[in-house]
């Protein structure tokens, strides 16, 4: 059981990556290109192609297992890394990471994970290193192991094999009133996330927004099947305390507005504003939810900017500020801490949605899937993309899958039993 070699193959991302700076200060969009000059470090221009490099090991049997490394749409925005530079994390993983694989046993996963992302002086190796090559191992592991990835971490967190099947959570993109549709037609656990990342879609008080909250919940009772009750979900980037300032009152005080036009559904506020830093988020964060939760309201906050690691995702959860974070494995890094994150999130009494980004692809995706079944995730994002039909499609017949092989091993073991 041993990795024998190291691929590397150039690949896209499901979407772009995008300046989030530039785009709050104002630029235009020109068709589907940003008009205007790059802020955020990185950046040739305000929105770029996502990439990918796409890593196989090669094992004694001759199986190539594969991974993808990428960064998520808002590069460099709210703690995160830079943007993903294919050459620089090329040479990286060549130089660095490869010696450490081929020593390294794939059929131990957590054991790997640990021997192979050891920091390089000091320093903790890119976390879209740690993504790729953390699903690469994982597929390894399920291989060595004839389990299924879902399996494997089952095994490896002491956990039960699930039972339940994971919500999925689809977004948008700008196409906001076509694909509220096709969400609505096609039974979409969570929706629509709304891209609401600009004054524009926000509206002069907020006021925009709260007509989109209230069309998505009456177009929900228009066109789809009787009962159908999904839940409402929509990422603000912010945009709450760019407009109507950063005091956790007037906020709060908003968000219930928001959930009082629809009193019928679930409502998460995602990123409702942006605090400047991790300790601010949190201390404002958990004053916002204990507001909320001191109403009695429907309304739940779901943290993303300034809870990007492991460590962030602890420092929230025993804070209690946030009813859901969303667990971005790309910026997380491996696999083997989304787990973590998960299983952190359900000891602390806090939601965890196992999300990503667009720019994501086919094999990310897939493996985030067992990991979020593996952990009983609250819910996971539709990914990659940012149309409905690819990323659903894709996540959802995964997850059908995945509850295909598990009932026939339960059947199996009913026979034999």
């Amino acid at each position: 059981m041993y990795i024998k070699d190291v691929l590397l193959a150039r690949g896209d991302g499901a979407f772009f990556y995008d300046d989030q700076a530039a785009i709050r200060a104002g630029a235009t969009q020109n068709g589907f290109v940003y008009v205007g000059e790059p802020i955020t470090p990185g950046f040739t221009s305000i929105r770029v192609p996502a990439s990918s490099l796409s890593v196989g090991l090669v094992l004694a049997d001759e199986t190539v297992v594969w991974g993808d490394m990428m960064s998520v749409q808002y590069s460099g925005a709210g703690g995160r890394d830079p943007l993903f530079e294919t050459t620089q994390i090329s040479d990286l993983t060549l130089r660095v990471l490869t010696p450490r694989l081929l020593g390294v046993d794939p059929s131990r996963y957590l054991d790997a994970c640990a021997q192979v992302f050891r920091p390089i002086e000091h320093k903790r190796l890119p976390p879209a290193i740690e993504y790729g090559v953390s699903q690469a191992l994982l597929r390894a592991a399920a291989h060595l192991h004839r389990k299924t990835m879902a399996g494997v971490v089952c095994a490896e967190f002491d956990l039960p094999l699930p039972t339940r099947r994971v919500p999925i959570y689809c977004q948008s993109g700008d196409a906001r009133e076509i694909n509220v549709d096709k969400m609505i037609l096609k039974g979409v656990d969570v929706l629509p996330h709304g891209l609401i990342n600009s004054r524009g879609k926000f509206g002069a008080n907020g006021q925009t927004f709260m007509e989109f909250v209230k069309w998505v919940a009456a177009r929900t009772r228009e066109i789809g099947r009787p009962g159908y009750q999904p839940v409402l979900h929509f990422d603000v980037y912010g945009w709450i305390g760019l407009e109507i300032g950063l005091e956790p009152q007037r906020i709060a005080d908003f968000i219930c507005r928001v959930a009082d036009t629809v009193p019928d559904f679930t409502l998460n506020i995602e990123c409702p504003a942006d605090f400047g830093s991790t300790q601010a988020q949190i201390e404002n964060y958990a004053r916002i939810v204990s507001i909320l939760d001191n109403r009695g309201s429907s309304a739940r906050i779901v943290v993303d900017e300034r809870c990007n690691t492991l460590e962030d995702i602890r420092l929230f959860t025993e804070a209690k500020a946030t009813h859901l974070i969303q667990i971005k494995t790309p910026d997380v890094g491996s696999m083997a801490d989304t787990a973590r994150a998960v299983l952190l999130c359900k000891e602390n009494k806090v939601g965890a949605y196992v999300g990503g980004s667009c720019t994501e692809t086919d094999l990310s995706a897939k493996a985030s899937v067992h990991v979020s079944v593996a952990t009983q995730a609250d819910m996971m994002l539709a990914k990659p993309g940012m149309g409905v039909d690819e990323g659903f499609s894709i996540v959802g017949n995964e997850q059908n899958r995945l509850f295909a092989m598990l009932n026939r091993r339960w059947a199996r073991a009913e026979k034999i039993g």
